[in-house]
């Protein structure tokens, strides 16, 4: 795989995931959507595992990272899918861009690393200062709009909790193998919510939300996935996190163009001073040292 296909792959994935979650919510309910999703992606990504010879080790710590990853997976889906009900699908990737300042937050934290900088402190400060405009402007759109909001940031504290949970074991596995078994021991958790609080089966399901389920199984979770960890690999770090500031535009651009979504003044200078405060956690570092 080439770098430069590896990038456009995961950009056009990344941005086009928010508007399939919304798709595949209609008519079905978002944990019968979800769960097909999960059962589907774990399928593909076991396949994928045994193409590409992968081992999907046993040990206790491996185990422990399962479930750590299995648990992620659960609270990041569920809140997301369910927050994806009342939000445009491009608030979704707007939101969960503020992953990584998430994740630096924990890690320091609980790891007790030393990430913290003064530019790090300006771009967490500009991404909560970005979320705030958007909450506000929430309200306008209707009264369920701010839950959904508040939905996705718990999935994203779920996600961002369990990767460093994960990054604590250090089980050393695979990113695929880590991905399929995480699936797997989500499954049931999955299986059991939509069985308690919803357990009807669709009478029928459009085209376009099984087209968009069988989207998020394969590409979502699998073909995305490995692309971001072959850039890992192969490039710095911090030239992957330019996906970051990126895809929150692309997905709004494709929500307000396919979805009719409304992008006003707000959502946009929201955007803005998340990305800025994205550009400044991640690459603040690297351009002081470029100034001195």
């Amino acid at each position: 795989m080439h770098i430069q296909f590896a990038f456009l792959t995961v950009i056009i994935i990344w941005s086009t995931t928010p508007l399939a979650i919304s798709w595949s919510v209609d008519d079905v309910g978002f944990l019968f959507g979800s769960t097909t999703r999960m059962i589907l992606g774990c399928l593909f990504a076991f396949i994928a595992v045994w193409l590409m010879r992968y081992r999907v080790p046993l040990h206790g710590k491996a185990l422990l990272a399962y479930v750590a990853s299995g648990v992620g997976i659960y609270i990041a889906m569920l809140f997301g899918y369910w927050g994806a009900m009342y939000i445009p699908s491009g608030w979704i990737s707007v939101v969960w861009g503020l992953s990584p300042i998430f994740t630096g937050i924990l890690a320091h934290i609980v790891l007790g690393e030393k990430t913290l900088v003064w530019y790090r402190i300006l771009g967490a400060v500009l991404g909560v200062l970005g979320l705030a405009v958007i909450f506000l402007h929430s309200s306008s759109l209707g009264e369920h709009t701010a839950l959904g909001v508040l939905l996705l940031l718990i999935g994203v504290a779920g996600q961002t909790g369990t990767a460093v949970w994960i990054k604590q074991i250090r089980a050393e596995v695979n990113g695929l193998a880590m991905t399929a078994a995480g699936l797997f021991v989500s499954i049931p958790f999955f299986v059991l919510s939509w069985w308690l609080f919803d357990g009807r089966w669709p009478v029928s399901v459009p085209q376009k939300t099984v087209g968009s389920i069988v989207y998020l199984a394969f590409f979502g979770s699998v073909i995305g996935f490995s692309a971001y960890y072959f850039l890992l690999n192969k490039v710095e770090a911090s030239k992957v996190s330019l996906v970051t500031l990126i895809t929150p535009v692309t997905a709004l651009l494709l929500g307000h163009w396919l979805n009719q979504e409304p992008l006003g003044g707000s959502v946009v200078v929201g955007t803005a001073l998340i990305l800025s405060g994205l550009l400044s956690y991640e690459w603040g570092g690297k351009l002081v040292n470029r100034g001195r």
